[in-house]
């Protein structure tokens, strides 16, 4: 394909023949799955599959987190014709990356969610594919990384964010989006020693023994340092990134549920992520965007060039393996 093809090219996840290679429809029209990927629920020689979790329960401050997924996937048409600056190779055209669409669940019964979120990762999981994961809150993160463990055993985590979300909660029943590193450090799916937390700019008691890089850190340390400290922690184990969008200043991106300010600007954050190329990334999600609290989309824009970071970083994974 190429750009005069957008003529006649149109609703590419569904019509997409092939899995592989970027898109050239117009990015103002046509069925929108993230960067034009194929919805299919087909992992058949599926390397990478992007799926997104619609929910949020209790947030902080601000709901609507539940809209992320499809404001992220619209902005990611702006990205679709081209391979992300910077990287030297086009994942999409490495690694058959597909849309596996969203989580069901019953809005109406909210206890059910964290399996059904769970159950949905590790059937992509078995089915040999990752997975990047477009939220929905902070919570959905705690039943993935589950699904992960069952998998890959422990994993290591890196976790962008201005909170530590390790807020002591013991009822495992209650679903609150500020708890999931607490409870996923309490229940092994991931171990302080390997986790860091990169950003983080609000008081908590209990960091529960993970490595804190906070945003002071970050701003003062600078790039290379941040990233050469998040490597040492993780080493080569497998790892999972998480990236709360608040991890950002609410100049970068406003349409949050927990805004803080003195956060990461939008460079620092795409300089790290690119600078952590080598850990080995088994998969990784973007959650809190918010888009009722952003009407420019600049929430969104970011969010989707997380998500396209996170391919391109678990694609340069499947390099190195190679």
């Amino acid at each position: 394909m190429a750009l005069e093809d957008a003529k006649n090219e149109i609703d590419m996840a569904f019509t997409r023949e092939n899995l592989r290679g970027l898109a050239y429809e117009n990015a103002f029209a046509g069925a929108v799955s993230f960067l034009r990927r194929r919805y299919t629920k087909d992992l058949t020689g599926v390397d990478l599959a992007v799926t997104g979790v619609p929910f949020d329960q209790a947030v902080t401050h601000r709901p609507g987190t539940r809209f992320g997924p499809r404001a992220i996937r619209e902005a990611s048409t702006l990205q679709a014709f081209d391979a992300p600056y910077g990287w030297g190779y086009d994942p999409l055209s490495e690694m058959a990356v597909v849309d596996y669409g969203d989580v069901a669940f019953d809005y109406a019964y909210t206890p059910d969610v964290p399996a059904r979120v769970q159950e949905h990762i590790a059937k992509i999981l078995e089915a040999g594919a990752g997975t990047i994961t477009l939220g929905g809150d902070h919570f959905i993160t705690l039943p993935i990384l589950r699904a992960y463990a069952a998998h890959h055993g422990p994993v290591a985590l890196i976790q962008f964010d201005a909170h530590s979300d390790t807020w002591a909660d013991d009822d495992f029943s209650r679903i609150d989006h500020g708890t999931f590193l607490y409870k996923a450090l309490k229940q092994g799916v991931v171990r302080p020693e390997t986790t860091v937390s990169v950003g983080i700019r609000t008081d908590n008691p209990d960091t529960c023994g993970v490595n804190i890089l906070d945003a002071p850190f970050v701003h003062q340390a600078g790039v290379a340092e941040t990233v050469a400290r998040i490597k040492a922690v993780v080493g080569d184990r497998p790892c999972y990134v998480t990236f709360d969008i608040d991890c950002l200043d609410p100049a970068f991106a406003p349409g949050t549920g927990t805004p803080v300010w003195g956060g990461l600007a939008s460079w620092q954050a795409a300089a790290i992520l690119r600078g952590l190329a080598g850990i080995n990334l088994v998969g990784g999600d973007v959650v809190e965007v918010s888009p009722p609290y952003d009407t420019t989309g600049a929430t969104a824009i970011a969010g989707a060039h997380v998500a396209s970071e996170l391919i391109a970083l678990y694609g340069w994974t499947r390099r190195a393996a190679r």
